[in-house]
């Protein structure tokens, strides 16, 4: 039984070995440095989860549970406060027609993170490392900073999530800046976790994937949302009535879901488990249940983002201002005064309103619990967003900091500005970063999507594995290129309306006179 560091053990192979033929990415893993070998926080990859043998040749309970871990860590991406906020955003401006982007949107998850959970059983090594073999120096250092870029992004989504939750939680009685303070503190003592044993902590992130699913299963439950309706826009890819508002939305919900930090995470974490890659059979065979796995995590954050999308359109879609400040309930009337206008504007919610619509409509039992589920979110991908970190660093740089001094640097980098928005603005604000947030996880999704496409189609880096990739390749490129098409579409009507809207000022400033007669007659 194996149970080595992949980075402690350089093996030159020969050309074939138990029908596997080999090379530098399936052979030589990249070499440990002295600073990790005595670092006390990097403990992910110290214990290896053994796979029991069985007499089963098709199919094994057994051996699905000693695969299960990485594919629900990797699912905690599709379930941050980013997420839950472009979900409930979903609901509230499209109803249930923006379903069906969020089920192909989570399908082509699927397809990227098989690539990615693939690419690091056949290889032994994560994206990133591979990353660092086969670019030259300069385009690796971007493609390193646009990494990180995405994941201090995702970063702050987690720190806004987490100190709403608490101020919502507290009744006020946080402020949003002491919730964000809070946030430092807590991560440092989740980190802390994985020295009580990796299966430990993977059930520790089962119990908050369990968590947010009471929490918004009950919001779902509470709300009774039509089926019907919620099918069609699952299944029927067609936005009747839809504008640039929905449009914008969609795109939105691309960015949310399919972040491009978690292939690069996903790519990392199926190492965990004891693989002998020389034999042909064991890496099918993991392959097969990391896929599996990853398959029924998928479903699960899908259904969890079903959940808040069909509460937010069934509850609050084409609701009025007017309506939810009529509804007095004692937690959350002042709260109400103070957020919503008193007109007859239509709704906008976003994390923290949308509890406090909950509340007014539902009771305070419905505030309580969604907070709950966001702060559950919020810890969760904090500490997933602290491994992918890890790992990019790693790879890309073969630069190994201790988990302490990461978190410390990039939880700070996310922290500042949040920190600022906070004291100096209003929770508007704070939460408003979640949309900016939501389309730069979207424009940064080419730098994981783009190498992971072109490693696992490789024969040289994957051998005999991806020959089934060519398909899902050319299906996953026509449809980011559809994406792009919709985009380009977007922002073509809004420099039509922009220029529409500069001709027209300029031919009134031309012509004041005729326009102040024309004025006169119409008021008269």
């Amino acid at each position: 039984m194996k149970a080595e560091h992949d980075g402690d053990l350089l093996e030159e192979d020969s050309p074939q070995e138990n029908g596997v033929h080999t090379n530098q990415y399936s052979s030589i893993s990249p070499p440990a440095s002295p600073v990790a070998e005595d670092n006390p926080f990097s403990t992910y990859f110290e214990e290896k989860v053994h796979i029991p043998e069985t007499d089963s040749q098709a199919f094994s309970f057994r051996k699905l549970w000693a695969f299960t871990g990485p594919g629900f860590l990797m699912s905690i991406a599709y379930l941050d406060p980013g997420n839950i906020e472009s979900d409930l955003q979903s609901g509230a401006k499209a109803g249930f027609k923006l379903l069906w982007v969020l089920l192909v949107s989570t399908i082509i998850g699927l397809l990227l993170q098989r690539l990615a959970a693939r690419l690091g059983v056949v290889t032994g090594m994560h994206l990133a490392e591979i990353c660092n073999r086969q670019y030259p120096t300069v385009p690796r250092i971007i493609l390193w900073l646009m990494v990180e870029l995405a994941i201090i992004g995702s970063d702050m989504q987690e720190v806004i999530g987490c100190a709403i939750a608490l101020n919502l939680l507290s009744v006020g009685r946080i402020p949003l800046w002491a919730g964000v303070l809070i946030t430092i503190t807590d991560t440092f003592v989740f980190l802390f976790l994985d020295k009580y044993g990796l299966r430990k902590l993977e059930a520790f992130f089962g119990f908050l994937i369990t968590v947010m699913a009471l929490s918004f299963g009950y919001e779902y439950v509470l709300v009774k949302p039509d089926q019907g309706e919620l099918l069609k826009g699952m299944f029927v890819p067609y936005c009747a009535g839809c504008g640039p508002v929905q449009l914008e939305q969609a795109v939105g919900v691309v960015g949310a879901v399919i972040m491009p930090h978690n292939i690069y995470l996903h790519s990392a974490l199926v190492k965990s488990r004891e693989v002998d890659r020389k034999n042909k059979k064991e890496i099918k065979e993991a392959n097969k249940y990391f896929f599996i796995e990853s398959s029924i995590a998928l479903f699960i954050s899908f259904l969890i983002n079903v959940f808040v999308v069909a509460v937010f359109a069934q509850a609050f879609y084409n609701k009025s201002n007017m309506e939810v400040v009529s509804v007095q309930y004692k937690d959350t009337a002042k709260a109400s005064d103070d957020l919503f206008p008193l007109n007859n504007d239509t709704l906008e919610v976003d994390i923290y309103k949308g509890g406090v619509v909950l509340g007014c409509f539902f009771g305070p039992a419905a505030l309580y619990i969604w907070a709950i589920g966001i702060l559950a979110a919020g810890q969760s991908s904090t500490m997933t967003g602290t491994y992918s970190g890890q790992f990019v660093m790693e790879g890309f740089l073969n630069l190994r900091w201790s988990r302490f001094a990461r978190v410390l640097l990039t939880r700070s980098i996310a922290i500042t500005p949040t920190l600022l928005v906070a004291i100096f603005q209003d929770v508007q604000h704070l939460t408003g970063m979640n949309d900016f947030l939501n389309v730069l996880q979207s424009m940064q999704l080419p730098f994981a999507l783009i190498p992971i496409l072109t490693f696992t189609s490789l024969t040289s880096i994957m051998n005999d594995f991806n020959a089934v990739f060519y398909e899902s390749y050319f299906i996953i490129v026509l449809l980011y290129v559809f994406a792009a098409l919709l985009s380009i579409a977007y922002l073509c009507f809004v420099g039509y309306l922009v220029s529409y809207t500069t001709a027209t000022v300029c031919s009134l400033l031309n012509q004041p006179a005729v326009f102040i007669e024309e004025q006169s007659e119409y008021d008269s």
